[in-house]
């Protein structure tokens, strides 16, 4: 080193360093201002001081530059640390010896240090010349061409041209010059540069800087173009997005900052005072850690978790403003959101209900009293509650004497350890050994749970408003599980069963997977509504097809959606079906139901509902108590026989609710006009107060009974009038049972009337082609018994012809509907025998069955409605197949058995003697029936 000597030094702060050859300006404040000053004042020539970088107050940097002034002036900034602005020319390197004294430092201070100046070591060594050139060329040709201003290109073109022709020993001085001129240089790698007082190590650390620079300036580059090439619209636009929110949560954070206190303190919010809609980063981090920790809660190893790991990986390769990243994204939220029976992360469903000794009671109970009456099915949905709890109590029972086995196992090969000279040689094994069974059972094992759950899929078939959905309801209450419902009418497109492929845009999961994320559990009630009303199949796929992997008990384990594309375990599910009919639901798919009718009510049942359950429910519904209304028992069956006629129960509702609303005007009114402020009680009121309050024209008392006479003022005329009731007896005229559309039961007259024509038969009434066969038969019939009945004198002539040629003309009245089926066929032919006889069938008989030219009387289905119907309309005897008495011994109500007389008929000499009495028809020989022996 040369002489040392004590300068002025300007402490200069970070990130400014000042190197040889470059020029700097700073400010200053006003008193390291005025000394600057003051020292070129005196000085005779340019004044050359010292520059030190200084990063601490403790200390400075020991290497610095020597500078000359080159301008101090005073700025017009009122700023007090902006006083003076100072130019400074780098010239050579200095060395402080002592960088702590004068300590503490500040920034943009002068002080007095001790400076030395580095002796000249001679020219540069060739090597490191030609690794300087070719490093300095090749970082300025990335310069020049990486240049967005043609003047700056210039000047790096200037430079490599410098660089050829300078000599050797110029080349340390042109490398400060290039160095001082690179502005992306780190602050660590200056004071590095600076620090290199040796010419070879200067040029050095030049070139390394240069290789540096050149590949952090390819790198650069070329992400740069990979992004323009696939940095699209969309992710231009989230990007400009995402900066754009940052920048309001800036502002928001800066105006919320000074009344934050004061407003939470005014208005008891949180002291964050922050909406869960403020801080979308932090939510969008939660979400992901939550996905991330249902994914460690899969089991091992199985499916879904393997797709959940690849798919979680290829989620974080993508960046986040591509399309792909959204649609991964949305995938890992359903495959973890379903709850996989052998995830940790979703509850199993608690068996403790289950154990419960009084379980069966209990869902007696609470189907008792959701539902009046449906005997047979509450039977059987006790029948399967029983078997649920008695596979859950046995799996329960088989797991913990497995835990025992293994524990026993456990314990035997502890206790069973080798000798101390062998326990080293045997260690290994019996760890083996007495690890096993822990690993095991800290496995999640899948199908424990589905061996104690798996049972049928009831299908409830019957007319509308008879319960069907609320009796699923009913039962997942007693199970204490969740339900769901999912509606088929309609559904006409495979993708809504099984879910959508994910190669299709805005692609979903089907509504089994939607109804399993929202029911959060594995064993849920999901009741498949409207079954019967599936679209057909088309070009979308089979709907009902889809439905036969759902609904098979033996392949619903590894149920296949198209959008999660694992298997589902849906053995845990209880599914429960609800049709209005079984016609339009294909066999394979009924083959999988086990079905249960719900037929309509009596109306001693739809009175009994309507007490219990719909008059509380639109009294609470339109504001009133039982206190306000009281509905007479005949009001009730009034309701019910002569404004509803259906086989459920909503119309009925429907106009208890009409009711309902009446009386809460009229309420409503009388408390406006009496000044009453307690509207929940019913002032007594006496008679003599109500004619008062009559004779002096005030307001009138309210009447909370409802009579039946007042219902026609209340709900008009009623829809359907007494005809039933109104028959008469009359020649040709005969009584049948039907079923209505609506699944009610009732009764239909057969009228028969014979007119001068050719001997045919006319049938009118919107007959379809079995009934019109039907009465075809029942001619027939009479035809060749009608010398046996006394209608013909002999057995060759034809009724219709002899004495007189006449036509038949047989209608069934309403002529709008629609009717066929064989069921009215012996009420024909009586039809038929009371019109060639003269004998009339009394009007309290009405009859039901199919007829074969043998004379046979065959079964027909409805029982239960019909027989309902023809009490409701006061028949007093039913003609029924023989073959049917079991349906009238297991449905009919044991109330309307009592009340009616049924004659079970095999031939149709039954079927006429029981309808027009014994002894009324005469017949010339007994009618003997052979059965053929071909």
């Amino acid at each position: 080193m040369a002489g040392s000597s004590l300068i002025p030094v300007l402490t200069l702060p970070q990130p400014l360093v000042l190197l040889p050859t470059a020029r700097l300006q700073t400010f200053l404040d006003e008193s390291a201002g005025s000394k600057l000053l003051q020292l070129v004042q005196r000085s005779d020539s340019q004044l050359v001081i010292g520059t030190v970088p200084c990063a601490s107050t403790s200390e400075v940097y020991s290497w610095g530059t020597g500078a000359r002034i080159v301008r101090v002036a005073r700025t017009v900034s009122r700023a007090s640390d902006k006083a003076f602005q100072v130019t400074l020319h780098g010239l050579s390197r200095l060395h402080y010896p002592d960088t702590q004294s004068g300590a503490p430092f500040s920034p943009n201070d002068l002080v007095e240090l001790v400076a030395e100046r580095p002796k000249s070591d001679g020219p540069p060594s060739q090597e490191a010349v030609a690794a300087f050139r070719a490093a300095a060329t090749k970082l300025l040709d990335h310069l020049a061409q990486d240049a967005n201003q043609q003047s700056r290109r210039d000047v790096y073109v200037k430079i490599s041209h410098m660089l050829e022709e300078v000599s050797n020993d110029r080349t340390p001085w042109m490398a400060d010059v290039i160095v001082a001129g690179i502005n992306k240089l780190d602050y660590n790698d200056k004071l590095v540069y600076l620090s290199a007082a040796g010419v070879n190590d200067r040029l050095q650390r030049a070139t390394e800087l240069f290789v540096k620079q050149a590949s952090i300036s390819e790198v650069t580059k070329k992400i740069a173009q990979s992004i323009d090439e696939s940095l699209s619209k969309q992710q231009k636009e989230f990007f400009l997005r995402q900066q754009l929110a940052a920048i309001q949560r800036e502002l928001q954070a800066l105006t919320r900052t000074p009344g934050a206190t004061n407003h939470d303190n005014n208005n008891s919010r949180p002291s964050s005072g922050l909406s869960e809609l403020d801080d979308p980063e932090q939510a969008e981090a939660e979400d992901m850690a939550d996905i991330r920790n249902k994914i460690e809660a899969m089991a091992k190893d199985s499916e879904e978790r393997k797709m959940a790991v690849r798919e979680w990986k290829r989620f974080q390769r993508i960046p986040a403003g591509s399309v792909e990243h959204g649609v991964i994204r949305n995938y890992l939220e359903w495959l973890t959101s379903i709850p996989w029976p052998s995830s940790s992360a979703f509850a199993q469903g608690s068996s403790d209900k289950l154990r419960d000794r009084a379980f069966l009671e209990n869902a007696r109970k609470q189907l008792d009293e959701d539902h009046y009456g449906l005997e047979k099915i509450k039977k059987r949905l006790i029948e399967y509650l029983a078997v649920v709890r008695l596979k859950q109590l046995q799996a329960e029972q088989e797991a913990s004497s497995k835990e025992a086995m293994t524990a026993s196992a456990s314990g035997n090969d502890s206790a069973t350890e080798a000798s101390p000279q062998d326990a080293e040689n045997n260690s290994k094994a019996v760890s083996v050994r007495t690890n096993a069974p822990t690993v095991d059972q800290q496995k999640p094992k899948r199908g424990t749970a589905t061996k104690a759950v798996k049972g049928p899929i009831l299908l409830f078939v019957g007319p509308p408003g008879t319960g069907k959905t609320s009796l699923g309801q009913s039962i997942a209450r007693a199970l204490d599980r969740p339900f769901q419902r999912i509606s088929l009418g309609g559904v006409r497109d495979e993708a809504e069963i099984r879910g959508h492929r994910r190669t299709y845009v805005a692609s979903g999961p089907g509504s089994i997977v939607q109804a399993l994320r929202k029911a959060g559990r594995p064993d849920p009630v999901i009741l498949l509504d409207e079954i019967d009303k599936v679209g057909q199949s088309n070009f979308h796929g089979d709907p009902a097809a889809a439905l036969l992997e759902v609904l098979d008990p033996e392949q619903n384990h590894s149920f296949n959606d198209h959008y999660i594309n694992v298997p589902i375990d849906l053995s845990q599910v209880l599914f429960i079906c609800t049709s209005n009919s079984l016609e339009t639901i294909s066999a394979p798919l009924l083959d999988r139901c086990e079905v249960v009718h719900l037929s309509g009510y009596t109306y001693d049942e739809k009175l009994h509902i309507a007490r219990k359950f719909l008059l509380p429910k639109q009294l609470k519904a339109n504001g009133l108590t039982p206190e306000h209304v009281t509905l007479t028992q005949s009001a009730l069956l009034r309701i019910a026989t002569h404004y509803t006629r259906e086989a459920g129960v909503r119309s009925l509702e429907r106009a208890i609710g009409a009711v309902a609303r009446y009386k809460a005007v009229e309420w409503a009114e009388y408390v406006d006009a009496s000044g009453i402020t307690d509207v929940t009680r019913v002032p007594p009121v006496s008679a003599a107060d109500q004619v008062a309050e009559k004779a002096a024209g005030r307001a009138r008392t309210y009447k909370k009974l409802v009579e039946e006479d007042e219902l026609e003022t209340i709900l008009g005329i009623a829809r359907w009038d007494e005809e039933e009731l109104h028959r008469e007896e009359r020649r040709g005229l005969v009584y049948g049972l039907v079923v209505t559309g609506m699944g009610e039961g009732g009764i239909l007259p057969i009228e028969t009337t014979a007119v001068p024509g050719s001997g045919q038969l006319k049938l009118t009434g919107s007959l379809g082609e079995v009934i019109k066969e039907s009465g075809e038969l029942a001619l027939s019939w009479v035809k060749a018994h009608a010398y046996d009945l006394y209608i013909t004198k002999l057995r060759s002539q034809d009724p219709l012809k002899v004495p007189d040629p006449i036509d038949i003309h047989l209608h069934l009245p309403s002529g709008a509907v629609k009717k066929d089926g064989p069921s009215a066929g012996i009420a024909m032919t009586c039809a038929f025998v009371s019109l060639l006889t003269g004998a009339c069938v009394p009007a309290n008989v009405a009859m039901t069955g199919e007829i074969t030219l043998r004379g046979r009387v065959g079964p027909v289905g409805g029982i239960k409605e019909k027989v309902l119907g023809a009490h409701r309309a006061q028949v007093t005897k039913i003609i029924l197949p023989w073959a049917n008495r079991k349906d009238v011994e297991h449905d009919v109500p044991p109330e309307v058995r009592a009340e009616v007389q049924f004659v079970f008929a095999r031939t149709m000499e039954d079927v006429l003697d029981a309808a027009f009495g014994k002894g009324v028809l005469s017949w010339r020989r007994s009618m003997v029936v052979m059965e053929s022996r071909l």
